[in-house]
């Protein structure tokens, strides 16, 4: 929820001007929130009126994301995104770009399955992203938040991403000295995984993401959406974040936790409720069959 729009604002300010190192003030005023934070907004919205209308959720993404994209024009959207912002009948461009998947952590947070959260991310992203590379890209956001929220751990988690998206065979020290900027979601995605799955905190995950260089508001946006559900904000976090947003961007993001999820969970709050069970489910056998943790019958059948 929040977690991606925090990442954003704090790699703004480093998009243009990147930083190999994770020793900066985390918010600065020169920090501002970007396409991304408006983008995710707008996904939420789109899930909120699926959610308590029943419309079709891909027709829902096209309405709201032209609907924010137009009320905030100069946010730093790419070229084809901004035609399509503008068109009558919009139509997908077969886009492989990273804002495919760095609008979708809301998907991971509505959903009540792994196979709903993808199936969202997947609606969301093909009016716009239909590219294999950009439907990719944002499944295995959604899928991860999906499954972080759900207390899976780190190990798990890097086994499902290697197994349904690609190779995380890298560390961010190694790739840091010739890391460039690249809008591709398969030059961001991965990158963007590993930099949470190195970190000890929330904060640590998203230095992490900005500390490589590249599209580090993007970098920041995927980091921070997979980091909030798996750490939690800090409260602290949260509200300096909230004081970058206008009010109507407020009320968006409030209405959008509390219809999709009736919960905005603080750093404080997280160990608590996962101890007590209250918000943290046990990997069921369902989930672990989505995960590919335990064989199908069909593949049980195979192997013999």
């Amino acid at each position: 929820m929040i977690g991606a729009i925090v990442g954003d604002i704090v790699g703004s300010r480093f998009e243009f001007d990147n930083i190999k190192s994770k020793d900066f003030d985390f918010f600065h005023p020169d920090c501002c929130w970007t396409d991304d934070s408006v983008m995710t907004l707008a996904v939420g919205d789109a899930l909120l009126e699926h959610r308590e209308k029943g419309i079709d959720l891909a027709e829902a993404a096209v309405r709201k994301m032209q609907e924010w994209g137009r009320r905030y024009p100069d946010a730093g959207y790419g070229g084809m995104f901004v035609d399509w912002l503008d068109e009558k009948n919009p139509k997908p461009y077969q886009s492989w770009g990273n804002g495919a998947a760095m609008r979708v952590s809301f998907c991971g947070w509505a959903a009540k399955t792994l196979r709903e959260a993808v199936r969202m991310a997947h609606e969301v992203t093909r009016v716009t992203h239909d590219h294999p590379e950009g439907l990719a890209g944002a499944e295995i956001v959604a899928a991860l938040v999906f499954l972080a929220r759900r207390g899976i751990g780190k190990e798990k988690l890097r086994a499902y991403a290697e197994a349904h998206y690609c190779p995380l065979d890298f560390t961010l020290d190694a790739i840091r000295p010739g890391y460039v900027f690249d809008e591709s979601c398969q030059g961001t995605v991965p990158q963007a995984i590993v930099a949470f799955l190195e970190s000890r905190s929330f904060t640590d995950a998203v230095r992490n993401a900005i500390s490589i260089g590249g599209d580090s508001d993007t970098l920041g946006a995927i980091t921070g959406a997979i980091a909030e559900a798996y750490y939690g904000v800090p409260e602290t976090i949260r509200e300096q974040a909230l004081s970058y947003l206008d009010d109507g961007q407020k009320a968006a993001l409030l209405a959008c936790e509390k219809g999709l999820f009736n919960l905005h969970v603080t750093g404080s709050d997280w160990e608590s409720l996962a101890a007590d069970g209250s918000l943290i489910a046990a990997v069921d056998s369902e989930l672990a069959l989505e995960m590919g943790l335990i064989p199908t019958l069909e593949q049980l059948m195979t192997e013999r």
